[in-house]
């Protein structure tokens, strides 16, 4: 792209230096953290067994997700939710929007009557930690499932695809990769794009910050998103051993 210079030297295209370390959580039964650059998650899968009393009897499994951030995450201390009493709506969204990508890739009725729960606990946050949650989250997911063939909990493989996810949005008004934070806080437009390993979409949010996107510009941040969850899938089948 060019006359583009990205505050990381990144070229247009180009992921931040992205490791997914599998078994870093000594007793959950999946673990993942998740490295996007500066952006570092831990994402945890626990099981438990039964599921939420609306879906008792109905022969099938839950996933949901849970997010958070610790205080020193970021450049200035954030004060704890507990602590306030509540969950801010932003992690209240991104957590819905976890669970939401997991179930889409999990074959619920071959789960049975239990619940695994994603945590995602942003260690450090340079951009990107929803998609990082989403793409270490099923990491931690897959070895759950695992886990759980293993010790006889279930017969088949839930699991029916990849999922992850990726930032892409519009810096200098030129269509870029996996957003940091400098980008982000600076550029024209930011976009999640949460995908399967089949190539469908899963969950898509965009927004102009400073002014609509055109449909090119648009076109292309689709294409370069396409492209990034194509090398995290790949991240993915290599930290599983796949």
């Amino acid at each position: 792209m060019p006359n583009l210079v990205r505050p990381s030297g990144r070229a247009f295209d180009q992921l931040r230096p992205i490791s997914l370390e599998t078994g870093v959580a000594r007793y959950a039964e999946g673990s993942c953290l998740a490295r996007f650059g500066h952006t570092h998650v831990l994402c945890t899968a626990s099981w438990e067994k039964g599921v939420p009393g609306w879906m008792k009897g109905k022969g099938e499994g839950w996933v949901t997700g849970e997010y958070g951030m610790l205080p020193r995450a970021t450049h200035t201390r954030g004060r704890r939710e507990a602590a306030a009493g509540k969950q801010s709506g932003r992690t209240q969204e991104i957590q819905r929007l976890i669970g939401r990508s997991m179930r889409s890739v999990v074959n619920l009725a071959a789960l049975g009557e239990n619940t695994i729960t994603i945590d995602c606990d942003v260690i450090q946050a340079d951009g990107g930690t929803r998609t990082a949650s989403i793409t270490g989250g099923f990491v931690a997911l897959a070895m759950a499932c695992r886990y759980l063939q293993t010790e006889g909990v279930i017969k088949a493989e839930p699991i029916l695809k990849q999922a992850a996810a990726i930032s892409v949005g519009l810096f200098q008004d030129m269509p870029v990769l996996d957003v940091d934070y400098p980008e982000d806080s600076a550029g024209e437009a930011d976009m999640n794009v949460v995908m399967s390993s089949d190539g469908g979409f899963i969950e898509v949010q965009g927004t102009g910050e400073s002014r609509p996107m055109s449909r090119p510009e648009l076109d292309e941040m689709m294409r370069l998103a396409e492209k990034g969850c194509t090398e995290l899938f790949a991240a993915q089948r290599a930290a599983l051993g796949l």
